[in-house]
């Protein structure tokens, strides 16, 4: 490999690294959200797969059957991390073509 060749490989890394880390703030910023029950129990999650909030519809608080609400908050904070994580997967697809970065 030439050293033009390789000049250019490392200048495309760098565009690459510095598309990474903005893409990284961004999805700070975007949400997905997902529900559980019909709606009552609803998370949003950002692209850093942080919850960030949490709506649960008071019909849904039944002092009888915790259980069942726990397990819908349980099943909406599983769906909306596993819809971040693929949205983070395909935004990073969008920069690297597919390639897999440790870490994404």
């Amino acid at each position: 490999m030439g050293m033009g060749n390789m000049n250019k490989m490392m200048k495309q890394m760098q565009k690459m690294q510095a598309q990474v880390a903005r893409l990284q703030e961004e999805l700070g910023e975007r949400t997905v959200e997902a529900s559980a029950g019909g709606g009552v129990v609803k998370v949003t999650a950002n692209g850093r797969q942080e919850l960030v909030n949490i709506k649960i519809d008071p019909a849904a608080v039944d002092p009888e059957d915790v259980e069942m609400l726990q397990d819908l908050i349980l099943a909406a904070v599983n769906e909306a991390l596993h819809q971040s994580q693929e949205m983070v997967t395909r935004e990073m697809a969008k920069i690297t073509g597919n390639i897999r970065l440790p870490g994404f």
